[in-house]
C-alpha cells in the first residue's frame, strides 16, 4: 500500500493485539487507530481494570509478558502475595508493575479524565505511537449467561476459568453507551482506507463494539472495505475460549460460523490456510476471501499477516 494510509482496527485482547502490533510495524503511527473492546473492564480492589486496553498497550509498547500474551514482562508478585496472606481477593492476578498502571488510571479517572484521555496519556508515557481508542468512554459490562447463572465476564473468564457452559451474552449498559465520536467519525471518513476486524473472540471482544448504538450501521455504510480476520485456525481458537463457547452455543467452531456474525458488514474475509475446506462456502457468503497463514507465533508472522491483510484490502475496494 503506497502512500499515506488511514487504517482502523477493531480488536479485543491477545489475538487482536498481535495483529495490531504487526500493523504498527508497517504503518506510520498517525496512519493506525486501534479501537479496543471495553466490555471486559471492571472495578476490582477499588481500581478500574481495563484488560483489553492494557494488553494492546503493553503489546505495542514491547513490554507484554511473552509467555502469556497479557500482563507485564519481568513482572513481580509481592503485592499479590501480601494480599493473599491478608485474605484478600486474589483470584485476579495484578503484578506489581501492572498495579501501578491501574492505580494511576483510577486516579486520573477520579480527577475527571475520560477513559480515552487517560488511555492516550498512558500509551504515550509508554512510548506507543498508534492511537489506542476505547470503544466508548461510557461503561459497558459484558455479562455471560451460563448454566450456573449469569456471571460478570472476568468472574467467568478468570475466577471460574471459563468452566461453566455458556448459553448467551449481553452487554449491560450498551443501550445508553455512546460509541466514541472519533470511531464514528473515522467510519464516516471518505479517506479511510480500510477497517480490519482483528482475530478476536467474536462474542465477547468484537460484539460489544458492534453492539454500540450506531456502529454496525456505520460499518455497513462505510466507504472503505471492511475486512474480518478469522480467529479460528484449524477448527480451533489459538487463544481463549472462542471454540468452547461456539460448541456450547450449538455452533460448529468454523470460520463459516464466524463470518455469519459479520456477513452484513464485511466486504472481505481472511481465512487461515488450515481451514481451506471452508473456502467454497465462504465464497457464497462474502464477495472477497483471502487464504493465508494467520497463526502469529513470531513478530515476523505478525508483520507478514498485517501486510497480507492490507494488500488484500486494496483488492476489496
Amino acid at each position: 500500500m503506497a502512500g499515506s494510509k488511514k487504517i482502523l482496527a477493531l480488536c479485543g485482547g491477545v489475538g487482536g493485539a498481535k495483529l495490531a502490533l504487526g500493523l504498527s510495524h508497517i504503518l506510520d503511527s498517525d496512519e493506525l487507530t486501534i479501537v479496543v473492546n471495553t466490555g471486559d473492564d471492571f472495578d476490582h480492589l477499588g481500581l478500574r481494570i481495563c484488560p483489553d486496553i492494557d494488553t494492546v498497550t503493553y503489546t505495542l509498547a514491547g513490554i507484554v509478558n511473552p509467555d502469556t500474551g497479557w500482563g507485564r514482562a519481568e513482572e513481580t508478585g509481592s503485592f499479590m502475595a501480601s494480599l493473599s496472606m491478608l485474605g484478600g481477593e486474589d483470584w485476579f492476578y495484578l503484578g506489581d508493575k501492572d498495579l501501578a498502571l491501574h492505580v494511576e488510571r483510577t486516579r486520573r479517572l477520579g480527577a475527571g479524565g475520560s477513559l480515552s484521555q487517560v488511555t492516550t496519556g498512558i500509551a504515550r508515557a509508554l512510548g506507543v505511537g498508534p492511537r489506542i481508542l476505547p470503544m466508548s468512554d461510557d461503561p459497558v459490562a459484558t455479562m455471560v449467561e451460563t448454566t450456573s447463572g449469569t456471571l460478570a465476564f472476568q468472574h467467568y473468564f478468570v475466577r471460574e476459568r471459563c468452566e461453566p457452559p455458556v448459553s448467551g451474552f449481553y452487554f449491560d449498559g450498551i443501550d445508553s453507551a455512546r460509541a466514541h465520536p472519533d470511531l464514528l467519525a473515522l467510519l464516516a471518513d471518505q479517506t479511510l482506507d480500510a477497517v480490519i476486524i482483528c482475530p478476536s473472540n467474536p462474542f465477547v471482544s468484537i460484539d460489544p463494539i458492534l453492539s454500540l448504538p450506531g456502529v454496525r450501521q456505520a460499518l455497513s455504510d462505510c466507504a472503505a472495505p471492511v475486512i474480518a480476520v478469522s480467529p479460528i485456525v484449524g477448527g480451533k481458537a489459538v487463544k481463549g475460549p472462542t471454540a468452547k463457547m461456539m460448541a456450547e452455543l450449538g455452533l460448529a467452531p468454523t470460520s463459516v460460523e464466524v463470518l455469519k456474525r459479520y456477513q452484513d458488514i464485511v466486504d472481505g474475509f481472511v481465512l487461515d490456510q488450515r481451514d481451506i475446506d471452508d473456502l467454497e462456502q465462504l465464497k457464497t457468503m462474502v464477495t472477497y476471501v483471502d487464504v493465508t497463514d494467520t497463526l502469529m507465533l513470531t513478530l515476523e508472522h505478525k508483520i507478514a499477516l498485517a501486510r497480507a491483510i492490507l494488500d488484500f484490502s486494496v483488492s476489496c475496494q
